[in-house]
This record gives structure tokens, sequence and C-alpha cells, in this order.
């Protein structure tokens, strides 16, 4: 029986690593964007009223954004014991030098560092090339708080499935308006499926080349 594109890709989802993953591996760091209320309210210095208040403000675009709804709320200490378990995961080839500033453990050697390989087409480039300064568990931690972003037309079903969030569904229908011309066209044919906000969460993630 000839096996159909959408169960060849469930297949795929199923038994494929990522080892060749673009957005970096982050299991024991909380997504603003998609922990809920009381993941989040069980992290140091949160509570129910904070986690509400983050829920309510998502899509977050950047730390700086959370780092602003926390307010007084929240020492510089405390905020930068947080960002090790609450960390909104930054591009690698767009984010400032604030930004990059934010990714825990980070020295000011490293930031430049990060900035000097750029443009970086995929985190196996990374890791090649931050792994010339540190070794490769200290490369593995600063992953957990960046990606690079997957282009739309050429990404695998194992790169899409990379993106926080996303399912089995969406990464059939990233594949079935293919290919893309613009972001445009990328948010009115994903926004038949999701609504604007979740259509600007995925737009993180993603690029057309």
């Amino acid at each position: 029986m000839r096996i159909t594109q959408s169960l060849a890709m469930a297949i795929l989802l199923m038994t494929t690593s990522f080892a060749f993953s673009e957005v970096g591996k982050n299991d024991n760091v909380l997504n603003p964007n998609l922990a809920n209320k009381s993941e989040m309210s069980a992290l140091p210095g949160l509570n129910e009223t904070l986690a509400a208040e983050i829920i309510a403000q998502r899509p977050l675009t950047t730390n700086q954004q959370l780092d602003e709804l926390l307010g007084d709320a929240l020492n510089p200490e405390a905020k930068t014991t947080l960002r090790a378990q609450l960390f909104l995961p930054i591009n690698l080839n767009s984010a400032s030098e604030a930004e990059l500033q934010l990714v825990p453990g980070i020295n000011r050697k490293m930031v430049h560092e990060f900035d000097e390989y750029r443009p970086y087409s995929d985190l196996k480039q990374f890791r090649r090339e931050i792994g010339k300064y540190v070794d490769e568990k200290e490369v593995a931690r600063y992953e957990q708080y960046v990606f690079v972003p997957v282009d739309l037309n050429s990404a695998s079903a194992e790169d899409l499935a990379t993106i926080p969030g996303i399912n089995r569904k969406m990464i059939h229908e990233f594949e079935e308006y293919r290919p893309y011309s613009s972001m445009e066209q990328f948010r009115r044919e994903i926004g038949k499926y999701v609504d604007e906000k979740e259509v600007a969460r995925y737009e993180r993630y993603v690029e057309i080349k």
C-alpha cells in the first residue's frame, strides 16, 4: 500500500532524533510564551499574579519585554536567577548585544564571539564555532537559550518539529503551502489554522531565504 505524505511525516517524527535541530534543546528551561501559570508560579520569585500578567502579554518578543513585565517585583539579581529557568530563545543572527548579554552565564568575551560568527546557517555551525572557546557541556548549556531560524521552503519536518510548541498538524500545514514567497503569505495561510498571536509566535522561528 502506498504511504501517504502525512503518514510518512508522522513516522519520521516518531522515529527520528533531532540531532540537527535549528532550535536549541531546552527541556530544562521554560519558554514564557508556552509555560502555563502553575509552571511559572513555581519558579523562584514568581507567583500566580505575575504568571498571569506574562500570559496576558503573549506572545513576548524579547527577554527585555519579560523584564519590563516583572518590573520591581524582582530585583536584578532575582531576575538573573530566574532567566536560567525562564527564557525566550533568542535569534542568533539578529539578537542585539543587549539581548545576548541576558543569556544566563554569558560574559563579554562570549557575547563578542556569538556576534563574531554571524550569520549562522544552523546550530551545527554554532556548536563548531563556539566550541573553539568553551567545552561541549558549556556549548550545550548556551544552546538552551538560542535558535537559528528555519527556512520555510527547505526545512525538513525534523527541523520544523524543533519550533517550540508546534504539533504534527501544523508541521503539515507549514509544508502544505510551499513555496512561500513572503512572510505575508505565511501569515495568511497559517492564519487559517491558528490565531494572530500564535502566527506571530511561530514567525519568530522562521525565515524565507
